[in-house]
């Protein structure tokens, strides 16, 4: 029987100075599981990532729509006795532009490779972001079980303890009645002080494994918290034919195939012509005005300087030297390299499946016997007292049987911790936990 309240204790008192004495959250593994998912660094990081892919698609959706500039520009030129100036390709000594720009690239108003591009990219990172929470839950887990098994091993330890203290009381009262020499004393002395050694570090282990558990589920660092022991309690089995289509890995090279697919047709886009159509409205003129001097052309009103106009530009590949074919190639070696990639998933999710189940029945098949072995060594060690005090069995085959016990203790509780493990690693890889 583990007394945990006892346990408890003798940990406040003795390793923790009070600290868990005070009140304490209770956390289970689903809470810790939560708790990591919000306080996760890498998810965190998986997040950003997410936010800054969902950028590069908005960004790729506006690449597409019309863009307007405020062009403003002043340019001097040296005079020289002459309207244009020193150089006579300029429009006058003094020239002003001050104009609104609209530019659109015609043709991107039936191209979609970008903007695809973009979101497959986004799954890419949605998908990332469950398989950095698949990861973080399995260090959880592994932490969390850890806790169990310390405290296990800790009650363990205590039990060990009390029957060493009962042994040492025998065999000093076999001594004082002339039944035993002084070594069987000696000898049951140096096994109490192996166990009281033992359970201070029974102890500490539970420590370091809260510490290991806390950096994960806590916004700032706390080793003061309780787990809950789930060892006993009943558990269903996940559905066989389950992870396939909730694996994040596999979400996430199916969009890498998509993503790849449309970084072909972006390649292919370079062989095509470029449209563009571009409108300009403002001025241009030699002077900072809607209309220059009345005197100017002769007319009555004045020269008329603010106006628009407006340009297409068809731009025709001729010759780059293969560069864009070599382009188009490359991303199509990428798309075949995440077909590989998928395939790859595919079958390392299989293979994580079938290990996982194995795993779990080989655990869940030695329980038993881990059990029997516990309450037979257990038994044996009683006999073997019973024995000692009769005068038939030697102190060293007390205290072998001691060590078998003790062992065969800790190999149940050892036994439970790779059940559960094994039982929530499967229940993460089909996507039930």
């Amino acid at each position: 029987m583990i007394h945990w309240e006892s346990m408890r204790t003798w940990l406040c008192g003795a390793m923790l100075a009070g600290a868990m004495c005070a009140q304490t959250p209770t956390i289970s593994l689903t809470d810790a599981l939560a708790r990591a998912r919000q306080y996760g660094g890498q998810i965190q990081s998986a997040n950003l990532a997410v936010l800054q892919a969902k950028e590069d698609r908005a960004q790729a959706r506006a690449a597409t729509l019309p863009s307007v500039n405020a062009f403003n520009q002043f340019i001097y030129t040296e005079g020289n006795g002459t309207p244009p100036g020193v150089f006579v390709a300029n429009d006058g000594v003094h020239v002003y532009n001050e104009q609104a720009v609209v530019h659109e690239e015609l043709l991107s108003l039936v191209r979609h490779g970008e903007i695809r591009r973009a979101m497959a990219a986004e799954a890419i990172a949605r998908a990332k972001v469950d398989v950095a929470v698949r990861g973080l839950n399995a260090t959880v887990i592994q932490d969390y079980y850890s806790i169990v098994l310390a405290q296990r091993k800790f009650a363990n330890s205590q039990i060990s303890l009390k029957e060493a203290e009962r042994f040492f009381d025998v065999t000093q009262k076999q001594e004082k009645g002339g039944e035993v020499a002084h070594a069987d004393v000696i000898k049951a002395q140096i096994d109490l002080q192996q166990r009281q050694r033992d359970l201070k570090e029974t102890a500490l282990a539970i420590e370091k494994a809260r510490i290991a558990l806390g950096i994960l589920i806590f916004p700032n660092f706390s080793s003061e918290f309780a787990v809950v022991d789930d060892f006993l309690e009943p558990s269903e089995l996940p559905a066989v034919d389950g992870g396939v289509s909730s694996s994040p890995e596999i979400k996430a090279a199916a969009a890498g195939i998509e993503e790849a697919g449309y970084e072909v047709s972006v390649a292919r886009y370079q062989f095509f012509p470029s449209f563009g159509l571009d409108f300009f409205y403002g001025i241009d003129a030699n002077q900072f005005a809607a209309r220059g001097p009345t005197e100017a052309n002769f007319l009555p009103n004045g020269r008329q300087n603010l106006g628009y106009s407006a340009q297409l530009t068809l731009n025709i590949p001729v010759w780059n030297w293969g560069a864009t074919r070599s382009k188009v190639k490359q991303a199509e070696l990428k798309r075949d390299q995440a077909q590989l990639d998928l395939s790859l998933a595919q079958r390392t999710l299989e293979s994580n499946l079938a290990s996982a189940r194995a795993e779990l029945q080989a655990a869940r098949g030695q329980l038993d016997s881990l059990r029997s072995s516990a309450d037979l060594a257990a038994e044996s060690l009683r006999l073997t007292v019973l024995r000692y005090q009769a005068g038939e069995a030697t102190a060293l085959e007390v205290v072998d049987a001691q060590n078998t016990v003790t062992l065969a203790r800790n190999g149940s509780d050892e036994g439970l911790a790779r059940y559960r493990v094994a039982l929530a690693n499967l229940k993460m890889l089909t996507g039930t936990l």
